[in-house]
């Protein structure tokens, strides 16, 4: 078929994500993939800024995940993981153990970061189930946050800014703690804490778990927050006898300028959600990895095990891909790398302050971000950007940038002159 006809199929057949149809936004077929460049049908090549939706944090056709996925593909490419298991399996269990803080010692992979997010909460209500505590079967988390399109993921997403509240009819009702106002960098303030403190004397009682991403507020608004929140709501739980579960999906494997964003406050999560850049963005896996403590109380509980089981979970190609891609970053000094694309975001993105469009202008590790007083045109924006010839999608009133990590800086420099460029307009 030529390019008008795929498109013109694509528009009437394929559901797009937050999409209507037929697709009444722009779609722009991709023909191939190489480095940080997306090379379109019609021969234009983008730069990638944002990395996929931030999992290809290596680029595309990187060889060495290549060579991981040909290898592992002339073994098997899946097997169940019902009563078998596989070395890719198991040795990414372990990387992961091995780079994630101490007391996390047990994995369970899923397909993606909302099953994960659901693993996670399903883990935290068996935990209490299995402890004589039934009653504990509600979550705490804070506004504007982000935990996936499942809906016990959209349960503690931002229950009226959110993308979800279309769903709030159906949702278990969680309680929500008042987002962090203290910025990354900016003076502890106590009071900053108290709705969450509040919840937990009023709350504790029925709450399993508390549950948000640290540091780093990803798609409810891109904001980063003071790492003592995060350390004080540590605090709390323990005190409040409630499990604390970390979203680190977006912020994991280097993107907040840690390797996990709780390093910021030197706390260890009862359990903790990775996906989006375990592989480097070449297939989809996810992994929830909890404690010792936790998961010793399955066995004796009523179930006798854990209640879930996903059909492809720890498919042997994604693991093996996956494994290949944290052994990568662990090859390079990406911490340096990661602080010389923030300080180059920070140098080029700050100048759009001036502009009268632009609300807020911020950054963290290799996360850029320009906030607008009004939400954007997707219809209008993005073929903006796709004829500045990078690849951008802003959402809301935000346009950021989290690009791969292997983005040369004159790449990146036109990543943010795209953003200058197109904020001038708005």
């Amino acid at each position: 078929m030529n390019l008008d006809q795929l498109i013109s199929l694509d528009r009437q057949h394929v559901w797009h994500p937050y999409s209507a149809m037929p697709n009444p936004l722009p779609v722009f077929p991709v023909r191939a993939a190489k480095g940080v460049r997306l090379e379109l049908e019609d021969g234009r090549s983008l730069i990638d800024g944002i990395s996929s939706w931030w999992t290809c944090i290596h680029g595309y056709n990187h060889p060495r995940l290549n060579a991981a996925a040909t290898e592992q593909m002339a073994q098997m490419s899946h097997v169940m993981f019902g009563g078998l298991t596989h070395r890719p399996a198991v040795a990414l269990a372990k990387k992961l153990i091995d780079i994630t803080p101490e007391p996390l010692q047990h994995v369970f992979f899923s397909d993606s970061g909302s099953v994960a997010v659901e693993v996670a909460m399903k883990q935290a209500v068996q935990y209490w189930h299995n402890r004589g505590q039934p009653q504990k079967n509600r979550f705490l988390t804070i506004r504007s946050g982000y935990h996936g399109d499942t809906f016990a993921a959209m349960s503690a997403c931002d229950p009226v800014n959110g993308m979800h509240h279309l769903f709030s009819g159906v949702l278990t009702q969680q309680y929500f703690a008042e987002s962090p106002q203290v910025r990354f960098g900016e003076d502890w303030q106590e009071s900053d804490i108290e709705s969450f403190e509040k919840l937990l004397v009023e709350k504790g009682d029925r709450i399993a778990a508390a549950i948000f991403e640290p540091v780093v507020q990803n798609a409810g608004g891109v904001r980063f927050y003071h790492p003592e929140y995060v350390r004080r709501a540590s605090e709390l739980c323990k005190q409040h006898n409630v499990l604390l579960i970390l979203d680190e999906i977006a912020t994991g494997f280097g993107r907040s300028g840690k390797l996990f964003a709780c390093e910021y406050a030197n706390i260890c999560p009862d359990i903790m959600c990775v996906g989006k850049a375990l592989s480097g963005g070449f297939m989809s896996l996810a992994a929830t990895l909890t404690t010792s403590h936790i998961s010793e109380t399955f066995s004796s509980g009523e179930a006798g095990v854990f209640m879930h089981g996903p059909t492809f979970m720890g498919n042997p190609l994604a693991c093996a891909v996956s494994l290949a891609n944290l052994n990568l970053l662990e090859s390079y000094d990406w911490k340096t790398t990661v602080a010389n694309i923030a300080a180059q975001l920070q140098r080029e993105l700050e100048p759009c302050r001036q502009l009268k469009a632009v609300k807020d202008v911020r950054v963290l590790g290799a996360i850029g971000v320009v906030e607008l007083h009004q939400p954007v045109d997707m219809g209008a924006v993005q073929p903006q950007f796709v004829d500045q010839g990078v690849w951008l999608r802003p959402f809301g009133r935000l346009i950021y940038t989290m690009p791969p990590y292997i983005i040369e800086p004159d790449e990146l420099t036109a990543v943010t002159g795209a953003i200058a460029t197109v904020a001038k307009t708005l």
